[in-house]
């Protein structure tokens, strides 16, 4: 089914007022888009490094010279997502630099086939060094996909710009892009990821500035996050704490990721079936502290389960049973923050939340957020929003 722009951002917009944020996935699948339509996603993105994944093949594959892309995005879109996919907008990866077609008439064409929209990838953007400025030399630049853009607004299409930094953003918020997402690179985690150079703090710095540039141009235009170290709900969060993004687009979150430790388990599963209990009990335990054991992400888990405690460090280190030194630099590495700073984020950002949704006193909030001085938690929170509770509460009831 095909949503028309206007149909698609009133939903979208209405989501965001009731949710608070947006969820688009993409996929390479009939299957995979079919289960996140119906688990609600907002947006199904049809993208070529969807396909890759479902070959087993990292992200990346979708920027290599493997197959057309294009040709590959319209046939297995057409042929498996739309035809399962009918109350779910359905935007098409556009490899708007294919020197192949022209881009007026292959608009014109994704149209024709049902899409409701398009996106920005695989992208130039993602590409960096040498080999972008020759591609740039040829005239094969981020522009052109700025220019598809353009088309999409012009004959009235809904439009995804994936974005890499402040100058893209300006571009494509210029072209009448619908959303502007931040892309931070490959989704971290699973067995194919790739390196990520981004820490979350670093994600969120670089999110903030590109975000700060498009409400300057639009307040109105929609803002989302992809990629990068975001690959789980509690990096999520961090990001929506502290970005301003009203919505995640996922492809290795919700696709590769998911089923590589689904079928990992259930394979396993079926595999010790008959084995004597204790048996089964200690290949558990070994596979856990071999394969799955994530230090960053069980001190993560601690901090959303018990932001309201007295948290110690020393205590967390002791109960991973590593060095304190040792669980910081791991910890510093991966989210690009000290586990201080980290943990008065997490209190200030669940301060506000309550500040916003609830009518409770301030020195309440301050306790329910793991403060037993007022006095200190009023401090640390002017530091960290640039207001006092009172000030930032009276605030928020006259908006």
């Amino acid at each position: 089914m095909v949503f028309q722009r206007e149909q698609i951002l009133e939903k979208l917009k209405t989501q965001i007022k009731l949710n608070g944020h947006i969820i688009g996935v993409a996929t390479g699948a009939g299957i995979s888009a079919k289960y996140a339509a119906k688990g609600g996603a907002d947006l199904i993105l049809a993208l070529n490094s969807g396909r890759f994944r479902q070959m087993g093949l990292g992200s990346i594959a979708g920027l290599l010279p493997f197959s057309n892309c294009n040709q590959m995005v319209m046939e297995f879109g057409s042929r498996e997502i739309l035809p399962v996919v009918k109350e779910t907008p359905v935007i098409f990866g556009l490899c708007a630099t294919d020197p192949t077609i022209n881009l007026e008439s292959y608009i014109d064409e994704i149209i024709a086939k049902g899409f409701s929209g398009i996106n920005n990838y695989p992208s130039i953007g993602i590409i960096g060094g040498q080999f972008r400025e020759a591609l740039e030399e040829e005239e094969i630049s981020y522009d052109k996909e700025v220019e598809a853009v353009r088309i999409a607004n012009k004959k009235g299409l809904f439009s995804i710009a994936f974005v890499f930094d402040i100058e893209q953003a300006k571009k494509m918020v210029q072209a009448g892009a619908d959303i502007i997402c931040s892309h931070l690179g490959f989704t971290k985690g699973g067995i194919l990821s790739g390196k990520t150079p981004f820490t979350l703090e670093a994600a969120a710095q670089i999110t903030r500035e590109i975000f700060t540039v498009c409400d300057e141009m639009n307040p109105q235009i929609i803002k989302m996050i992809y990629g990068g170290p975001i690959h789980e709900p509690l990096d999520l969060k961090y990001m929506y704490d502290n970005t301003g993004a009203m919505g995640y687009l996922g492809g290795s979150s919700f696709e590769r990721i998911p089923s590589e430790k689904a079928i990992t388990d259930i394979t396993r599963e079926f595999k010790i079936t008959g084995q004597f209990e204790q048996d089964i009990k200690l290949n558990r335990l070994l596979k856990g502290i071999t394969e799955n054991y994530d230090y960053v992400h069980f001190i993560k888990d601690y901090v959303a389960k018990n932001y309201m405690n007295k948290i110690s460090f020393n205590d967390l280190a002791i109960e991973s049973h590593i060095s304190r030194t040792y669980l910081s630099v791991l910890f510093n590495k991966e989210v690009g923050s000290t586990f201080p700073e980290y943990l008065t984020k997490y209190r200030i950002n669940k301060a506000i939340e309550i500040i916003k949704s609830k009518n409770v006193h301030l020195t309440e909030i301050a306790t329910l957020v793991g403060y037993s001085d007022y006095s200190h938690f009023s401090k640390v929170f002017k530091k960290h929003t640039g207001y006092s509770p009172k000030e930032y509460s009276l605030m928020n009831k006259m908006t």
